[in-house]
């Protein structure tokens, strides 16, 4: 465990193990399996980093899945605008595509934007928007994709995509795919029900969905609502 006492962030942020440290993280973006298949610039170190508005709700949230045997998993919180640009210029190069199979099969990078999948400006840097899932307990083995692995289609089915220890939702974390829109209908029951259960929850603790992606949500009365952070996630 990364020692966050010694270090200081802004005014209204926290380390989310600081404030509920049974809550699972997978930080996707401080390693290599992400739809650029490499750390992202910003993310120095593999921790969550959110407003302690955001991780108070998770808290509460958290206790009362753990009461079914469940518990949370955040795969990412607070993101840099360095990130962010990152994004940008990857989506601009053509020839960098060696994890397109597993994250975005069916999207060409430059439409990634304008089907809303990645933003120039991420509502993830104001603090308070929140991608995650929901585990079982006791929590099964979790793999690390390392590069040279097998990039495997995130669409597949539980047992052909890449292990993810979450409840089935459908999709690996981040396939920007329509299979990934929280109401797909041609979807399994028990997927449907899976995500209504993470979408009912995140509801009842004051958070909104998008239309895109099951595992994203924001606070509804995000504390920092018109600004845009830049510090590093270490």
């Amino acid at each position: 465990m990364i020692d966050t006492n010694t270090k200081s962030l802004p005014e209204g942020f926290v380390y989310l193990q600081d404030i509920d440290s049974s809550i699972l993280q997978d930080v996707r973006y401080a390693g290599h399996h992400n739809f650029m298949g490499r750390p992202v610039p910003g993310y120095l170190a593999p921790v969550i980093i959110m407003t302690r508005a955001v991780a108070t709700a998770l808290k509460a949230l958290q206790e009362e899945v753990v009461s079914f045997g469940l518990t949370l998993k955040v795969y990412d919180a607070y993101r840099p605008q360095d990130a962010v640009d990152s994004f940008i210029v990857w989506a601009g190069d053509p020839k960098d595509e060696i994890m397109k199979l597993e994250f975005y099969p069916r999207v060409n990078k430059p439409d990634l934007f304008e089907k809303g999948y990645v933003s120039k400006k991420s509502g993830h840097s104001r603090g308070s928007t929140v991608d995650l899932t929901l585990v079982p307990l006791p929590v099964p083995p979790q793999p690390t994709w390392k590069p040279g692995e097998p990039v495997l289609d995130g669409r597949l089915p539980v047992g052909e995509r890449f292990p993810d220890n979450s409840i089935d939702m459908g999709t690996g974390f981040d396939c920007l795919d329509e299979l990934a829109h929280p109401h797909n209908l041609t979807l399994s029951p028990e997927v449907r029900a899976n995500r209504l259960l993470l979408a009912s929850l995140m509801d009842k603790y004051g958070f909104k969905g998008v239309s895109t992606e099951w595992w994203h949500f924001t606070l509804r009365n995000e504390p920092f609502p018109d600004t845009y952070f830049n510090f590093p996630v270490v």
